[in-house]
């Protein structure tokens, strides 16, 4: 009996009917009543357990566990498990479920739930399809939905081969993972097509339930949203994707993950620019519970954009910070030490940066490739051709690449090293003559190897490869005439034998389809004249003229007062200043009257101090681009001319404005 004289079994009733109505509170009440009787109640205990981790309580669940062990014993292993990857505690979740002495069905369920967030997805993937093939209940759609999440995870994170299961895609889960499939293999447009159809699917199944608003419909259409916008980035739609993205940011969705990818595909359209709204994007991919979310690549590559913002802004400290802490968590990985070489190198740290990139690749020689192609790009920046054509050749992965072979025989040629070009030349053909005998890229070196020994003068070297091509194919004439010219330097004889190979001159010169040459496309613009008969003189019909109207010249308009009959002046061409009779403008003579000159002067000595009727000095010819007698030098089109008053030698005297007297025509 009870305390308060209420029995067990109506304490066990009210349990019962709260269970039933939902109400786990009310019957944790009555179940620590059950417990102060007996403290060892299996069922109790369970029941607490179970009502614990329907109100969302899953560390008292736990804690109920851990200390009734020895008690419950097996009894909760279902839910010890589900507690515990709740509680994010993958690791703990999958040790208890391989502990348990008996996989239930429910077990397997959270099984392949723990394997998932693992993402072991082979082992998930079978853990699903063990569940559809021996199951048969009201939960095999939710099933199916997890089994294509597993498949779409592996195409994208794995680039594992999507595998037809049978899956009928009557749902919206169902749809859009098979469109996250698809995304995975690179087909963007039919995984487009298929989020439409999703969107569609999602629309159509929540509009029929009364309680689900407009609000619901949107929020649960975010994710879809989001990969669209996503694929549409993938395409190069940037502009559309940027804004569904906004739209999906505006709705503020309750999922972390769905808001830190979304923002994170923000921040990557941004890039270097608008680094003002990154910077506020960056704080929704820090909210809590993030990284339970996301796979490991998906919060990986949002790590790597918050470096790369810290490097756009100029936080040195924190790019160095953040890349450093990548590298410790990616040992392996090529890309924080590419990070922190870029930040070295907007500091001007060049000499750093190489070190760096030397030291990452002596220790990860598996992932040396792209950071060797940086070292080499980082030495021609600095003018270090030598040393970056060094290293291109230590990549044994492209260093005998058609692309790399062209750019090491460039930057040899511009060093003036035609040995090391030959010898590039040489090793990538026997490099190919090994793996591809005449194949297409085999024949494609051996015919530049021989064009570039005979542009700078090696004949003799030349005569190998053109002998090699000339085997493959003895009808290019092209190289059989390179071949004699070759050999005309160092064996005539030779030489002579293969010019019998060459084709008459009848056959080359002949057989040519005139009418055809005239009608194709590079004679388009040729000007086509009809051949004449000799002898004939057609009649012209009337109406037709074969003469071309000329057209009449206009005469040239001469200046005013011209004589035609006079000679030209031959200095007409000059500027007046710069003709040999040019003596200045004359002024007009003053009259010389008494009260009309300098106050107290007389007329005699006005004209002595006359200037203009001294003896003028020869003119002298003015500099190109200034005018007579200045000194200013000629404007340039590039910048605007700027006025400036020439400086006389000496003083500079300022003079007092005169005034004009009336009925004067001299000034004073």
């Amino acid at each position: 009996m009870a305390s308060g004289g209420v029995s067990v079994a109506s304490l066990w009733t009210e349990v019962n009917r709260c269970g039933q109505n939902g109400d786990f509170t009310r019957a944790l009440k009555g179940l620590s009543k059950i417990l102060q009787e007996n403290k060892e109640d299996v069922t109790a205990l369970h029941c607490k357990i179970v009502c614990h981790v329907q109100n969302g309580s899953f560390k008292e669940a736990l804690n109920i566990m851990n200390t009734h062990s020895k008690v419950i014993g097996s009894a909760a292993q279902f839910e010890k498990a589900y507690c515990e990857y709740r509680l994010n505690r993958v690791e703990n979740a999958l040790k208890t479920i391989e502990n348990a002495p008996e996989q239930t069905d429910k077990l397997k369920e959270l099984y392949g739930q723990v394997l998932y967030r693992l993402e072991r997805y082979d082992e998930c993937k079978a853990v699903y399809t063990d569940l559809i093939r021996n199951s048969q209940d009201e939960y095999e759609e939710e099933r199916k939905t997890n089994l294509s999440a597993v498949m779409a995870a592996m195409s994208q994170w794995e680039k594992a081969p999507v595998e037809d299961l049978g899956l009928s895609e009557t749902t919206y889960e169902l749809c859009y993972n098979a469109a996250c499939a698809l995304i995975g293999q690179g087909q963007l447009t039919e995984a487009f097509d298929k989020l439409r159809e999703a969107e569609e699917l999602c629309r159509v199944s929540l509009s029929e339930d009364t309680d689900v608003t407009e609000e619901d419909i949107e929020s649960e259409l975010a994710v879809i949203h989001s990969q669209m916008a996503y694929v549409m980035q993938l395409q190069g739609r940037t502009d559309e994707a940027l804004q569904l993205y906004n739209q999906v940011i505006k709705l503020k969705p309750s999922d972390v993950g769905l808001l830190a990818v979304t923002a994170n595909n923000i921040i990557t359209i941004n890039k270097d620019q608008n680094v003002f709204d990154s910077k506020k994007k960056v704080k929704l991919t820090n909210a809590e519970g993030v990284e339970y979310k996301l796979a490991k690549k998906q919060l990986q590559a949002i790590e790597f954009n918050k470096a790369l913002l810290a490097m756009y802004t100029n936080q040195a400290d924190q790019c160095r910070k953040l890349s450093s802490n990548l590298q410790s968590q990616n040992p392996g990985h090529p890309r924080p030490v590419l990070i922190q070489v870029a930040q070295l190198c907007r500091e001007k740290q060049h000499s750093k940066a190489i070190e760096l990139l030397q030291q990452f690749s002596e220790q990860h020689t598996e992932s040396a490739t792209g950071i060797k192609l940086t070292m080499a790009q980082l030495y021609l920046v600095q003018g270090h051709v030598t040393k970056a054509c060094d290293v291109l050749r230590s990549i044994e992965e492209f260093k005998h690449k058609p692309g790399v072979v062209s750019a090491l025989v460039t930057l040899y040629s511009n060093e003036e090293d035609i040995d090391s070009a030959i010898d590039v030349f040489k090793q990538s053909i026997e490099h190919y003559q090994s793996s591809q005998p005449g194949s297409a890229a085999h024949l494609a070196l051996v015919r530049e190897a021989a064009n570039f020994k005979l542009k700078y003068g090696r004949k003799k070297e030349a005569i190998s490869d053109l002998e090699h091509l000339w085997k493959q194919n003895p009808k290019d004439v092209h190289t059989l005439a390179q071949l004699i010219s070759a050999y005309s330097l160092v064996d005539t004889d030779k030489a002579k034998s293969l010019s019998k190979h060459l084709p008459s001159a009848d056959t080359m010169s002949f057989n040519v389809d005139v009418d055809e040459l005239e009608n194709s496309h590079g004679a388009t613009y040729v000007r086509k004249k009809a051949a004449k008969v000799a002898g004939e003189n057609l009649p012209k019909e009337q109406g037709q003229e074969d003469v071309k109207k000329k057209r009449k010249k206009k005469k040239g308009k001469l200046p005013k007062n011209c004589d035609p009959k006079a000679t030209p002046d031959a200095e007409r061409w000059l500027p007046m200043r710069e003709r040999s009779y040019y003596r200045g403008k004359k002024k007009g003579k003053k009259k010389e009257q008494i009260g009309k000159g300098t106050q107290g002067a007389t007329a005699g000595a006005s004209a002595e101090l006359d200037a203009s009727k001294t003896a003028s000095s020869p003119p002298t010819s003015p500099r190109p681009g200034s005018a007579s007698g200045s000194s200013t030098a000629a404007t340039s089109n590039i910048v605007p001319p700027r006025q400036q008053k020439p400086a006389a030698s000496g003083a500079v005297r300022k003079k007092a404005p005169q005034k004009k007297k009336k009925g004067g025509k001299g000034g004073w």
